[in-house]
Formats: structure tokens, sequence, C-alpha cells
């Protein structure tokens, strides 16, 4: 099972009270990134996360994803930039 390392998110990306964050995860077959997508709304209670959007909420979301997806392909340059360097 996947567990996300260190507990903390890699990248947090916003847009109003939408939100995409990205998490580093390792598994046996190496380390991987996923990404989790929610609408954070207030209750009397304090803040709370949900999954689900609304129709003015989707092309927003369609955008933090393709930042998302950007963000991912930086880091895993960055990382096999830095392996790489590791490796000589």
């Amino acid at each position: 099972m996947a567990t996300a390392l260190k507990n903390k998110p890699v990248v947090t990306l916003r847009d109003r009270n939408l939100k995409a964050v990205i998490w580093e995860n390792e598994s046996p077959n190496g380390n991987f990134y996923s990404v989790e997508l929610s609408r954070t709304y207030k209750t009397e209670n304090g803040y709370r996360d949900s999954r689900s959007f609304n129709e003015s909420d989707l092309l927003v979301i369609a955008n933090l994803s393709a930042k998302a997806y950007d963000r991912l392909s930086e880091l895993k340059r960055k990382k096999a930039a830095t392996l790489e360097q590791a490796a000589q």
C-alpha cells in the first residue's frame, strides 16, 4: 500500500475555494505523485473539504488540473536531474 511521505503535501495550488494538492507517495516499486482535488467550504464548526463540485467549479478544476500536471512534470524533471547528478 502506498503511503504519503512525511505526511505533508509537496505543493498546494489554489484558486478561490478550490485546491489541487500534490502528494509524494512511496511504494515497493518506487516513489510516485498523486493529486487530490477538493473544494473548501465553511460550516459553523470550521472549514471542511468536499470532493464534489458544482457547475461553476468545473472550468476552474480543469485549470487547476492542468497546473498540477505542469508542476508534476517539473518535479519529475528536477528529481531525474538530481538522480543523474548523484550518479556521476
